[in-house]
């Protein structure tokens, strides 16, 4: 054995882990975002203890206080002892240690946002193993700076990278026979995959890991591996299975005896329940991770996880107790990212409390609408954070509760700012600038609160700097839009003039392009960003539209229009990434008078104090037109315009919505698309518009499936405008008949199935034939154009209630996009119509048609026809039988063979309620 394989294993010894040269360390910690009130997650991207081996004592004790100081979060300061422990090693000729080292040295670099050094670090301990003679020992290393490397090269936008990496990673540790290293290895390359739109090799990946995890025996380190690999479903968004792992996890520490590993699950637990919108459930997870916790900052941890939920489910005074009782325990936590975070964390929720204070005490707005055209100071003055005396005067009623609320220690905008001050003071003296940018922002959002625009401003900048100093546009984004808010509230008030106008657009297009620099990155590796998308990241685009067609004096230049709807087509696009928890897809946008010339795409947009829509037709300018309706009404229009829907309903209820509804989006451009010769109305609907058929809009004498063909869109961004191919269409038809897991029977799908038989070719799956695995088998035999699925399914806003009913078992919207996008890998051909004819969307949910979007997309199929609600058997029939006649005939697009098919239904007395007719929507390309 060479010298510096006896000093590796006796370092080896000196730790108590001869035999182990790979410990999967889970440490208790905050997630690297706090900054959207995310749920705090358990966090196991540290470095390995085995990763540093050292001989001489004084080196050993180098290199544990470093691993130490990384652990609490203290990053530069372990980087400072990292790196004489490197000198060492290089003064040594220790090659091999001093690689270890480097690649820890790496990790901490990451951490602090400084990607250079990162890098050569990386680079230079993978160079150091090259010139290493070939050992077990340093084949151990290179895997693990190996596995280093990927998280450098995913962290930095660079999945393929990462991906090629993770794969050399596993082979390596398979050279040793490290099973707990190739488990993780594996866990990271479906992290790449997940980010490539690799959906199936996500799936087999993760099944690898399953395998491999149980086959282990008991122990701490599979107790371990579970908990990382339930992250990681729960990552992937298979929360059940996420739920099951993590339970075995928990098993494992109980049986055991495993505090922290008991803890560690507990609060996982907490965070799957919290995905799955079980919010009292989750609840009790994190009361049971403060029971079972031996650590103050993962009991800190647990419980900011509970005040978070109780604000949501405005459990208000439990959630005020909580927070006094987490504010005492700030005093005794050492100073390092984790506390800072903590203090970021808690901060947003101490805001919360207060503003709903404010609306207890009369108020329905947040301080700095209240305030709006208040310009005399009141006497009230915030001290101890570095505030000035002009907290703005309104009401008495505001006196006094302004009186009343700066009596309660912790629910005033002093505590918070102190709070903050103090989280500053800290990342200052650890040299943490991305802590540092969060502290700062989130200052500079009290002093928006509350008005004070310059002293915000200053703190934004601040932030903002530090942000792109470290390459973080995670956290630029959130700076880019206050700052544009700020802006934006001051034109709003008069106390700017119009020279502010295009600063503030430019603000906010700054966040949305760092927001889409993240799409693969913010939405693959930070869960939280699904528990905000309406709090933090859609605001963006609706505040940006609403500032581009400000309302005013002068027109909207075409500019303006043009930006105003990429910005609506990139809101759409960014809901599908977070129904997905993934960046869905990356289509190039078609303009639309490159897709159709004889088609008009109406773009709704609602704001909250009026309706936006514009209009695109084919080589003309865009058109733009403005109903001063509020949000408030629209939604209630809308939900009452979705009741009249009712099979029961009469046209006394329901036509004069529906007319509403016309005179909002069509009525003021009638002549022109009249004019223009248009026979399509392309929508690209917006909210709870999604779950309305505009089929049934009501001009006072007809319909408008009566005058034009049409169709949805979720975005021109992610649509194929290709017409359907002429070749005899050849049809894969699935269809459950008979009752099963509770749903009813439908026994209209056997005539359905048996007249689509005779008319076009198709092969047949019905009943016990109809499972998923039957499916997938037909798939990958033959490239039939269009699948048609006549059975039980549900739409939702959440993925994993979108799930259409197979005989054997439910089949989610991302286990149905993996067994349709089997043979588009193989065959490089995508579907042309995949057809839903059964299906309905979730009761109760005002976003659940996004769910339609989202099989529409996740399919990979050109076109996607499917219904709102459930429909009656023997009309759904008679509708498909007729657009398959319709789509068999020559130059007929899809969009025109559905309205000759609802139409054909219309004229028959007993179907002409809108309720037999209306529900189908065409998804897509309706060419």
């Amino acid at each position: 054995m060479s010298a510096t394989g006896k000093r590796f294993r006796q370092f080896l010894k000196y730790l108590g882990l001869v035999g182990l040269t790979t410990v999967l360390t889970v440490a208790l910690a905050w997630q690297d975002s706090p900054s959207r009130m995310g749920i705090l997650e358990v966090n196991a991207a540290i470095p390995d203890t085995s990763v540093v081996q050292v001989s001489p004592p004084d080196a050993v004790e180098l290199v544990q206080v470093g691993l130490q100081r990384y652990q609490l979060g203290e990053f530069a300061a372990a980087i400072t002892t990292w790196q004489q422990a490197a000198d060492i090693f290089a003064s040594q000729g220790d090659s091999l240690n001093q690689a270890m080292v480097l690649s820890n040295l790496a990790l901490a670099y990451q951490q602090l946002g400084k990607w250079t050094s990162a890098n050569q670090a990386i680079e230079k301990s993978l160079h150091l193993l090259q010139t290493e003679t070939a050992s077990r020992d340093r084949t151990t290393v290179l895997a693990q700076a190996l596995n280093t490397q990927g998280k450098l090269q995913l962290a930095q936008g660079q999945p393929e990278k990462a991906l090629k990496t993770w794969e050399a990673a596993t082979k390596t540790y398979q050279q040793v026979g490290d099973d707990i290293g190739v488990v993780r290895s594996l866990m990271n390359q479906a992290q790449a995959l997940r980010v490539l739109g690799f959906y199936p090799r996500v799936r087999a990946t993760l099944e690898q890991v399953n395998q491999r995890l149980q086959n282990q025996p008991d122990s701490a380190i599979k107790a371990a591996g579970l908990l990382s690999f339930g992250d990681t479903l729960r990552l992937v968004g298979d929360l059940e299975e996420s739920e099951t792992v993590l339970q075995k996890s928990l098993a494992i520490a109980q049986t055991l005896q495993l505090p922290s590993g008991i803890t560690a699950a507990f609060l996982s637990l907490g965070n799957t329940a919290y995905s799955q919108g079980e919010l009292k459930a989750a609840i009790e997870f994190y009361q049971s991770a403060i029971a079972s916790s031996v650590s103050p900052t993962t009991t800190l941890q647990a419980q900011l996880n509970q005040l978070r939920l109780f604000i949501e489910l405005e459990n208000w005074a439990d959630a005020k107790a909580l927070a006094q009782t987490i504010q005492s325990r700030f005093a005794n936590l050492p100073a390092n990212r984790s506390t800072i975070y903590a203090r970021i964390n808690f901060s947003q929720s101490l805001l919360k409390l207060w503003r709903q204070e404010v609306v207890g005490a009369g108020f329905t707005n947040k301080l700095s609408d209240i305030t709006a055209n208040v310009t005399k100071p009141a006497p009230s003055t915030i001290v101890g954070a570095g505030f000035t005396s002009n907290l703005p005067e309104t009401t008495p009623l505001y006196r006094r509760a302004m009186a009343r609320l700066y009596t309660k220690p912790a629910l005033n905008p002093q505590t918070v700012a102190q709070i903050l001050t103090t989280g500053i003071q800290q990342a200052k003296e650890l040299g943490d600038k991305r802590a540092e940018s969060y502290a700062l922002g989130y200052l500079g959002q009290i002093y928006e609160y509350i008005q004070q625009w310059s002293e915000a401003k200053t703190l934004t900048e601040q932030a903002l700097l530090l942000a792109q100093s470290v390459n973080s546009p995670d956290i630029a984004y959130l700076w880019q839009w206050q700052l544009g808010r700020l802006m934006k509230a001051q034109i709003d008030r008069g106390l700017a003039d119009d020279s502010a106008y295009p600063s503030a657009v430019a603000a906010y297009q700054e966040a949305i392009h760092s927001l889409n620099s993240l799409r693969n990155d913010l939405v693959a590796t930070n869960l939280e960003l699904q528990f905000s998308f309406r709090e933090s990241v859609e605001p963006i685009y609706r505040q940006l539209v609403s500032l581009l067609l400000q309302p005013g004096n002068k027109a909207i230049s075409q500019e303006n229009l043009v930006q105003a709807r990429e910005v609506i087509e990139s809101l759409q696009l960014a809901e599908l990434d977070n129904f997905f928890r993934e960046a869905c897809l990356t289509a190039q946008p078609e303009p639309v008078d490159q897709v159709d010339g004889n088609a008009a795409v109406i773009y709704p947009i609602i704001l909250p104090d009026r309706l936006e829509v514009i209009i695109a037709i084919a080589n003309q300018p865009l058109r733009h037109y403005v109903t001063n309706v509020s949000e408030t009404e629209v939604e209630t229009v809308l939900a009452q315009t979705r009741r009249s829907m009712r099979r029961v309903a009469s046209d006394r209820e329901r036509l004069p919505l529906f007319s509403q509804l016309y005179d909002w989006l069509v009525q003021p451009i009638e002549t022109e698309l009249a004019a223009s010769e248009i026979k399509t109305l392309v929508f690209a609907l917006d909210g709870s518009l999604k779950s309305l058929p505009m089929a049934a809009l009501y001009d006072g004498e007809n319909y408008l499936i009566e005058k034009y063909s049409v169709a949805l869109t979720p975005s021109l961004q992610i649509l194929e405008p290709q017409p359907l191919s002429r070749t005899p269409i050849k049809v894969l038809v699935g269809g459950l008949s008979e009752a099963k897991q509770n749903f009813p029977p439908l026994p209209g799908v056997k005539s359905e199935v048996q007249q689509i038989q005779a008319e076009i070719p198709a092969q047949v799956l019905l009943n016990q034939q109809f499972t998923s695995d039957a499916l997938q088998k037909e798939i990958s035999a033959a490239p039939f154009p269009v699948v048609h699925l006549a059975t039980h399914g549900q739409f939702s806003s959440d993925a994993e209630d979108t799930f259409i009913l197979a005989w054997d078992d439910r089949v989610n919207v991302k286990q149905l996009g993996e067994v349709l996008q089997v043979r588009e890998e193989r065959e490089r051909q995508p579907l042309e119509l995949l057809v839903l004819s059964a299906c309905k969307t979730a009761s109760g949910d005002k976003r659940a048609a996004l769910g339609i979007a989202g099989v529409a997309v996740r399919s990979g199929a050109r076109s996607t026809l499917a219904t709102l609600w459930s429909v009656d058997d023997q009309s759904t029939a008679m509708l498909m039988v007729k657009f398959y006649q319709e789509l068999a005939q020559a130059n007929v697009t899809k969009a025109e063979a559905l309205r000759e098919a609802q139409l054909a239904l219309l004229q028959q007395s007993r179907f002409r309620h809108p309720f037999y007719w209306a529900p189908f929507v065409l998804l897509g390309n309706w060419l």
